[in-house]
């Protein structure tokens, strides 16, 4: 143990045993020296600043935990002006104040739509009165009655030519906007879509700008039912977030509040194709969800941090020279818990490649080449999919890991669950997604042999013939460590798989009946493309020059360990297609035990490059100084039921009790 900041590190000893350089780790999780410098500096300035305190939102009745978030917006807003800051500092400041807000909606949907779907005029009236937060905007695309089927939404707005006016209405119960964060209380306007009818015509879902509130009073306008749709899942959580309701009684609007980049409406009415191609929509939906796979690795590795720390603190059983053992040494601890620890590095280097194919479909788009599109389109879907379902079920697991003391409030885990778990429903249904891209590999295994090869992330089914016939050449354990082995595994497990959903789909007169009956498969042949791409981009990371004593040795650690995690928990589908025989399997467990015996001397270290404030963090499981237990003691008694020490209700109801004084009766 050594001093710091006034108190004692519970955490030294596992800090020194750490085999790599941790500065030269945390520019690699970071993505480079400017984003670790910048991170740094805005997270200790939310950290250290009183007004972004978190620790009682779990207590607050609901009024007094939205009007503490509006609180807590309007300071970072103040604090952004008066700092002057960046736009990437004010986005790191909005992400490390951490908790759900208005905000969120508008700076992350609202104007992103309009900067995407908003024709330059409309950007110029719009974006200016947005970005000095003089309106407030929402996303609202959801009804009570659909969701993932977009094609499916019930509001209409329908050309008015005389009065050169949309009007837009809710036409049922079930076509009421329902979800949309902000809308309930907060946002002046709404980003609504709704079918366009022009002169009887029906036109697709579009984009309408609609005003929702008076800049005034702030009360709803004529036609318009507005409010919050309610309490949700977990205390505090989401339920900092308006969600709202909405429903429009042909309210109408200016015809350039229609978002016209892609499909214009003139004066006459007449619907025009603008000369902007409609795939350009496809950067702003590769965009958001790049922004939902780095989120995944943020709040897994969070989530990580705490089990990690929490195992090395917490002693059980087996005591040797008085000292019982740490949590974390037991293998049954470590094969639950260095997998997830694997996943978030590799969800953080996925996301980065990401980051890059968003500025490569843009270029291309501008170029008006679209020959990527449909692979972009499954690929992100998948990568969605896949990282978000895999963090709900991490967070889960690393609260289980922490035992009973997991379940409190205060290990910050049951609040990371409740914010989190909505990523697998919103911007598309996880298992939808799966199935789009399930459509997508289907396409491309009916077009091999066509002549045109398969591209990006799929064009390792240009092999098909090889991979359909390869077999595994590992012998010992070590042969897992052959990146090469790894990877034609993966690919063949795929292929494999994609093919025999593609000759069962054939015996189907109907596709689409087979297509429904299949769909079990379809999402697991899914799941396996995906997974594929992520072992690959983990892979492709390690090729890079790795600066920093000891750090590419870790990471090809890590990488083994997510790649074998995942062959050990699908193993059906490995051995069932024949990639590996049951001999190679059990030396693939055997090299993830040597493994993780790799990486607990790192574990700590490894967490750490996170580079958390434990005010990010919220955990008195996962501070920084492993001083846990003084923490939970301390933290009970400021529960407001400890204020008195009778408590409310004792003299109605538990002392007529004790007393025998309540009335006999018959049971």
């Amino acid at each position: 143990m050594v001093e710091f900041e006034g108190g004692v590190d519970y955490l030294a000893d596992e800090r020194k045993t750490a085999k790599f350089d941790l500065e030269s780790m945390k520019i690699i999780w970071a993505g480079g020296k400017h984003n670790l410098e910048v991170g740094d500096r805005v997270g200790r300035l939310v950290a250290s600043d009183p007004a972004f305190k978190k620790d009682d939102r779990m207590q607050l009745e609901r009024r007094a935990l939205l009007k503490n978030t509006l609180r807590k917006a309007a300071h970072a807003w103040k604090r952004i002006n008066e700092l002057r800051l960046t736009e990437e500092e004010a986005s790191l400041l909005r992400f490390y104040v951490d908790e759900p807000a208005f905000t969120d909606l508008h700076w992350g949907m609202f104007i992103p739509a309009i900067k995407g779907q908003g024709t330059d005029e409309q950007q110029r009236k719009w974006l200016p009165l947005a970005y000095r937060m003089q309106i407030i905007g929402c996303y609202a695309q959801t009804e009570l009655g659909h969701g993932s089927n977009v094609q499916g939404l019930e509001t209409t707005a329908t050309f008015d030519p005389e009065a050169d006016e949309f009007v837009v209405h809710s036409p049922t119960l079930t076509s009421s906007k329902w979800w949309p964060g902000g809308l309930g209380k907060v946002s002046t306007h709404a980003l609504v879509y709704a079918r366009l009818v022009v002169d009887g015509q029906e036109h697709g879902v579009h984009g309408f700008i609609v005003q929702l509130r008076s800049l005034d009073d702030h009360l709803p306008l004529p036609g318009i039912t507005v409010g919050d749709i309610g309490m949700k899942f977990g205390n505090g959580a989401y339920n900092t977030m308006d969600n709202g309701v909405l429903r429009l009684d042909h309210v109408r609007i200016p015809r350039d509040q229609m978002l016209m980049r892609v499909l214009q409406v003139t004066r006459e009415g007449k619907v025009v194709e603008s000369n902007v191609p409609r795939q350009l929509i496809y950067g702003t939906m590769v965009f958001v969800r790049q922004t939902i796979v780095n989120d995944a690795s943020r709040a897994l590795s969070k989530a990580v941090c705490i089990a990690t720390r929490y195992s090395a603190v917490r002693r059980q059983f087996g005591s040797q020279n008085g000292l019982e053992t740490q949590v974390i040494d037991y293998k049954t601890q470590q094969s639950r818990l260095f997998p997830l620890l694997a996943s978030a590095y590799a969800f953080r280097f996925v996301g980065e490649w990401l980051k890059w194919l968003y500025t490569d479909v843009n270029e291309k788009l501008q170029a008006k080449d679209f020959s990527t599109l449909p692979e972009v389109h499954a690929c992100t879907a998948g990568l969605k999919s896949l990282t978000t379902s895999f963090t709900a079920d991490a967070i889960e697991e690393c609260r289980k890991l922490c035992g009973g003391h997991g379940y409190l409030c205060s290990s910050g885990l049951p609040e990371l669950f409740a914010v989190y778990v909505p990523a697998c429903t919103y911007e598309g249904d996880n298992v939808v997604l799966l199935l789009q891209v399930a459509r997508f590999l289907m396409k491309t295994v009916a077009k091999l042999g066509s002549g045109k090869p398969p591209v990006g992330t799929i064009a390792y089914m240009g092999r098909v013939e090889h991979l359909m016939q390869s077999r595994c050449t590992v012998q010992k354990a070590e042969d897992w460590l052959n990146p090469d082995v790894v990877i034609e595994a993966f690919e063949a497990r795929s292929v494999r798989m994609s093919v025999a959903c593609a000759q069962n789909l054939s015996h189907f007169s109907n596709q689409e009946e087979g297509f429904a009956e299949l769909s079990a498969d379809l999402v697991g042949a899914s799941l396996a493309h995906c997974q594929l791409i992520v072992v690959s981009k983990f892979i492709a990371k390690l090729q890079q020059d790795i600066p920093g004593n000891g750090v590419k040795e870790q990471l090809q650690a890590l990488c083994g360990i997510y790649a074998l995690s995942i062959v050990k928990k699908h193993l059906g589908d490995f051995l069932a297609t024949g990639c590996i025989t049951p001999e190679q399997a059990s030396l693939a467990n055997d090299l993830l035990r040597s493994l993780f015996s790799q990486v607990r001397p790192n574990a700590i270290a490894l967490v750490d490059a996170f580079n958390y404030t434990d005010h990010f963090l919220g955990s008195a499981l996962g501070r920084y100084d492993g001083n846990v237990y003084p923490k939970l003691y301390e933290g009970a008694w400021k529960d407001p039921l400890n204020q008195t020490e009778v408590l409310d209700g004792y003299h109605e109801y538990v002392r007529p009790m004790l007393k025998q004084q309540l009335r006999n009766s018959r049971l």
